[in-house]
C-alpha cells in the first residue's frame, strides 16, 4: 500500500514536472520568436513611418509620427513595448486595410486553414501507405517509384505545379474550377460561422455552395498535398526500414504471424510515435508555405495577405503573420507532445 502510494506520488511529480518543462519551453520559444520578428522589423529595408504617412508627408509630420510609434526610444524599450502589445493581441494597424492586423488575420486565416487541412489529409492518407510499401519492397520497382515521386515533389517549385495544374485541369480539361474560393454567383449566400466555406456550407445546408467550394479547393489542396505526401512518404519509409530490422519483427514472423499484421499493425504502430512530429511539422509548413499556392490560385488566405502586405510595405501585417505562424508551430509541438503517450506506452511510464 505504502509503495503504491509512493509510486503514485512519483508519477504525479513526473506529470507536473513534464507540464512545467513544456510550459517553460513554450515561453522561451515564444520570446525567441518575438525577438527575431522585432529585429527583423528593424533591419528590413522598409521605413514604417514612411509607410504610414506616405512619401509626400512633410518633415514635421514624419517626425511626429516617428515619436508617436516610439522609434526614438532605445531598442530594449521598443522591444518591451512590442512584446506587451503582442501579448495583448495588438499587432498594430494594417496600412492596406486600415484595420487592426489581428482582425485581418482572423478573417483570412480560416481560408488557409481549410486549404492546409485538406492538403494534410491528402499527404497522410497517401504518403504513409506509400512509405510503408517502399520500405517493405526496398530496392524493387515499388521502392524506386515512391522515391521518384518523393524526389519530384521535393524538386518541383509549387508555383510551377500550380500553373501547370490550372492549365491542364481547369483550362484544358475543365475538371475543376479556377482561382478563388467560390464563383461570384455563390458569394454571400452562406453566413460566416467558422470562416471555412466548405464547413459553413454544410452547416447552412447549401449543397450547391459546398460542391462549388470543393471544386475550387481540390486543385490547390492537391498541389500542397502532393508536397506533404513527398515528405511524409520519405520519412515513413525511413522509419519503417528501422523498424523492420528490429528483432521483434523477426520473432513475430517466426511465430507465424501474417506479414500484413506484422507490418501494418505492429511495425507501423511503432512508427506512428515518430510520425506524430513529422505530421505536426508538415502541417505547420503547409500553413507557412501556402504563400505561393495562394498567390497562384488567388486564394484569399494568410499567405496572400502577407504577400500583398510585403509588396505594399505593410510591416505590421507581415510581422503579425510571422508571429501567428510561429505560434501555430509552438501549439503543434505542444499537441504532438500531448499525443505521444497515446501511441507510446513508454511515454506514459516516464510521465
Amino acid at each position: 500500500m505504502a509503495g503504491s502510494a509512493k509510486g503514485g506520488r512519483f508519477r504525479g511529480y513526473g506529470i507536473v514536472r513534464r507540464i512545467l518543462s513544456t510550459l517553460v519551453s513554450m515561453v522561451l520559444t515564444f520570446l525567441g520568436l518575438t525577438i527575431v520578428t522585432f529585429f527583423i522589423g528593424r533591419v528590413i529595408p522598409i521605413d514604417p513611418v514612411l509607410a504610414i504617412v506616405g512619401p509626400k508627408a512633410s518633415n514635421e509630420t514624419y517626425d511626429r509620427v516617428r515619436l508617436e510609434i516610439g522609434l526614438d526610444l532605445p531598442l530594449p524599450v521598443q522591444y518591451w513595448r512590442y512584446l506587451s502589445k503582442v501579448l495583448h493581441g495588438d499587432f498594430g494597424t494594417s496600412v492596406i486595410t486600415s484595420q487592426p492586423v489581428l482582425q485581418d488575420m482572423l478573417h483570412v486565416f480560416p481560408a488557409t486553414l481549410e486549404l492546409a487541412v485538406l492538403a494534410l489529409i491528402i499527404g497522410v492518407v497517401f504518403g504513409v501507405p506509400l512509405g510503408v510499401i517502399a520500405a517493405t519492397h526496398r530496392g524493387r520497382w515499388q521502392d524506386h517509384l515512391v522515391r521518384l515521386l518523393s524526389l519530384f515533389g521535393y524538386s518541383m517549385p509549387v508555383f510551377w505545379l500550380g500553373l501547370i495544374g490550372l492549365l491542364l485541369f481547369y483550362a484544358k480539361l475543365g475538371w475543376v474550377e479556377g482561382p478563388g474560393r467560390l464563383d461570384i454567383a455563390f458569394d454571400d449566400i452562406v453566413p460566416t460561422v467558422s470562416g471555412m466555406i466548405t464547413v459553413d456550407a454544410l452547416i447552412a445546408g447549401e449543397h450547391d455552395v459546398f460542391v462549388n467550394a470543393m471544386q475550387h479547393l481540390v486543385l490547390p489542396a492537391s498541389i500542397l498535398g502532393y508536397l506533404s505526401l513527398a515528405y511524409v512518404a520519405r520519412m515513413t519509409r525511413s522509419f519503417m526500414l528501422g523498424q523492420l530490422r528490429q528483432e521483434y519483427v523477426l520473432a513475430a514472423m517466426a511465430k507465424g504471424l501474417s506479414g500484413f499484421r506484422v507490418i501494418w499493425i505492429h511495425a507501423l504502430g511503432n512508427v506512428w510515435v515518430q510520425l506524430i512530429t513529422v505530421i505536426a511539422l508538415t502541417f505547420g509548413s503547409l500553413l507557412e508555405g501556402a504563400v505561393l499556392t495562394e498567390t497562384v490560385f488567388s486564394w484569399p488566405g494568410l499567405g496572400l495577405y502577407m504577400k500583398n502586405s510585403l509588396f505594399n510595405a505593410d510591416l505590421n501585417a507581415v510581422l503579425g503573420g510571422t508571429v501567428l505562424v510561429g505560434v501555430v508551430y509552438i501549439l503543434l509541438n505542444l499537441i504532438s507532445d500531448l499525443l505521444y503517450p497515446l501511441f507510446d506506452p513508454r511515454a506514459r511510464g516516464r510521465s
